[in-house]
């Protein structure tokens, strides 16, 4: 777990090590978006990175940006999308209070499409009709969330919003990413010290940050920062101390997310300056049922017998979903037509059955409650609607025998996840108090802060790296000119 210390007073600074305007914290996506723009708004930056070079989290995700609005990959794929039809189905699905930070999440999609591409991020005009978790074969735009799941197809129209960077074989999508935007970091000369553990934060007499203190090999001393400091340091994933009292299900059953360096520091120390937290039991997790596709037209059912959500959801839906049910138990009903391994070999193939009553009998449900189910779900689709949970006509069958059986439930499937929760900030990054004032001098971006999505249930994949990327470079706009606007 991180040392943190402090927080530290002026007074405690016998002499500043060094100076800078703004002083970064991480260089991950959010970090790296957040000193690219600071410096070109004429600020002096300075990064410090933990690890010995910069890309974080974001350089193992799979390269996906929850992106809309009408962007040119969206337009040349021949979608239609616009910013109010973007917030439309945010605003359905999300329970955010957060409206400002919204509006400007989806006001602001096609303008940040713009600049990832002109720091020499790539999104090929090629669209993945299919279902898929992420896509490594050329596609630069597939369905990421929930648009098509009702009842949000009836909120707002349909449309894909994942932007999958090109990646290349083996190389994800997060690597190439990352790779341009510290290339371009680097072109743009703007210092960064790796090795650098940030380990405390200094106010001074008026509660204001104004610099950081830091390790860097075994030796400790004060940097300061006459704007303002960014904490992008990354999630509390890998800090059992946090995540076994907010999410105990996932800290015990689940796979973290994340690298080394994805300890919470920036969220600790964030507290030890009273920044408010929100959304701390909030997290995705994934181990989808999909692909193949042919999977989502099986049911799934918990350990009563019955279906309890729609099966062409999002897969952090369900898992969201999952995870409510008794004992956290599910389990996926196919036939012999559809049958298929999940690519991902998340699940445990259970067996085989001839009739319904010897799958009762193997899984201990009550009698008679998954005949139960499977008449009324192959009835209603004999007639051509699931009247239960309305899942879309494409994933529409009725099942016969024999029927195959896998077990999808928490503790027995390989589910991974990442946390949602964090840092409460403004649309600017402003660090703010539980009671919705500003820590004068602070920002923070990225996973050590709050997503939009408040869990799973709400959760796109790709706004993670969206939204820290976005609301990074606006936290370096802001700190940037903070001498003169705070």
């Amino acid at each position: 777990m991180p040392t943190i210390e402090g927080p530290f007073r002026t007074s405690d600074v016998h002499a500043w090590a060094r100076s800078a305007d703004v002083v970064i914290v991480g260089l991950g996506i959010a970090g790296a978006c957040a000193a690219l723009e600071a410096r070109r708004a004429g600020a002096e930056v300075l990064v410090l990175e933990r690890a010995a070079a910069g890309g974080g989290a974001s350089a193992w995700s799979q390269g996906q940006f929850y992106l809309g609005g009408g962007t040119d990959v969206q337009t040349t794929c021949g979608y239609e999308d616009s910013p109010d039809n973007m917030y439309a189905f945010l605003r359905a699905v999300t329970t955010t209070d957060e409206e400002d930070k919204l509006r400007v999440f989806c006001d602001s999609s096609v303008e940040h499409f713009d600049w990832l591409e002109a720091q020499g991020v790539p999104f090929a005009r090629i669209a993945y009709k299919h279902k898929a978790v992420y896509t490594r074969t050329g596609e630069g735009l597939l369905t990421t969330g929930n648009e098509k799941v009702w009842p949000f197809r009836e909120k707002a129209a349909p449309a894909p919003r994942g932007h999958q960077v090109s990646g290349d074989g083996d190389i994800s999508g997060g690597n190439v990413a990352m790779t341009a935007l510290l290339g371009t970091v680097e072109r743009e000369q703007v210092p960064v010290i790796y090795e650098a553990n940030v380990i405390g934060l200094v106010q001074d007499d008026s509660d204001r940050i104004v610099g950081v203190k830091v390790r860097i090999d075994g030796e400790d001393s004060f940097i300061e920062a006459r704007n303002g400091v960014i904490l992008a340091s990354g999630s509390f994933n890998l800090n059992s101390d946090v995540t076994s009292v907010n999410m105990p299900l996932f800290a015990q059953y689940g796979k973290p997310l994340g690298e080394p360096t994805n300890d919470g520091a920036g969220l600790l120390l964030g507290r030890t300056v009273g920044v408010a937290e929100r959304g701390m039991e909030g997290l995705v997790a994934t181990a989808s049922i999909y692909p193949p596709e042919d999977l989502i037209k099986g049911i799934v059912v918990n350990a009563e017998g019955r279906r309890f959500m729609t099966e062409d959801a999002y897969h952090g839906r369900m898992a969201h979903t999952i995870a409510r049910q008794p004992e956290a138990k599910a389990f996926l009903i196919l036939d012999e037509e559809i049958f298929g391994y999940p690519k991902h070999g998340s699940h445990t193939f259970i067996d085989a059955f001839e009739t319904v009553e010897e799958m009762e009998s193997a899984l201990g449900v009550p009698a008679g409650s998954i005949r139960g189910t499977l008449e009324r779900y192959n009835s209603d689709i004999a007639a051509g609607e699931d009247t239960e949970f309305h899942k879309h006509a494409d994933w529409l069958k009725v099942l016969e025998p024999p029927y195959a059986l896998f077990e999808i439930s928490i503790p027995r499937s390989d589910y991974h996840w990442m946390s949602l929760g964090g840092l409460v900030t403004d649309s600017d990054g402003r660090a703010l108090r539980p009671d919705g004032s500003v820590v004068a001098g602070l920002y923070a971006a990225g996973a050590c802060t709050n997503h939009l999505a408040q869990d799973g249930n709400e959760y796109a994949s790709g706004m993670s790296l969206a939204g820290g990327s976005l609301f990074g470079r606006r936290a370096g706009v802001h700190a940037a000119s903070a001498a003169v606007t705070t």
